[in-house]
C-alpha cells in the first residue's frame, strides 16, 4: 500500500511546483517580461549617461575657453568679427 503513495505524493508535489512555474505568481512569463524591461531601462539610461557626458563637456568647453563661445555666437546668433563679411548664399527652388 505504502508503495504507491510515495511515488503519487511525489508526482503530485512535481505538478505544483510545474504549475507555479508556469501560470502562479512570478511565473516564467513575468520574469521573461521583466528581464526585457530591464534591458530597455539599461538602454535608456546608457542614452542619457552619454547625453550627459556631452552636456558636462560642452559646459566644461564653455567655462574654460572662448572658441566655444564664439562658435555659438556664430552659429546660433549670426554675428561676425570686426573686419569680417558674412555671405549668405539663398539658392532660388523654382529656378530648376
Amino acid at each position: 500500500m505504502i508503495r504507491w503513495k510515495i511515488p503519487f505524493l511525489l508526482l503530485l508535489v512535481l505538478g505544483y511546483l510545474q504549475y507555479s512555474l508556469w501560470y502562479g505568481k512570478n511565473n516564467i512569463y513575468d520574469y521573461q517580461e521583466n528581464v526585457q524591461i530591464l534591458q530597455n531601462l539599461h538602454r535608456e539610461n546608457d542614452m542619457l549617461k552619454a547625453r550627459n557626458e556631452q552636456m558636462f563637456a560642452e559646459v566644461d568647453d564653455l567655462q574654460k575657453g572662448y572658441e566655444a563661445i564664439e562658435e555659438r555666437a556664430r552659429n546660433h546668433l549670426g554675428m561676425v568679427k570686426a573686419n569680417e563679411y558674412f555671405y549668405r548664399i539663398i539658392i532660388d527652388s523654382k529656378a530648376k
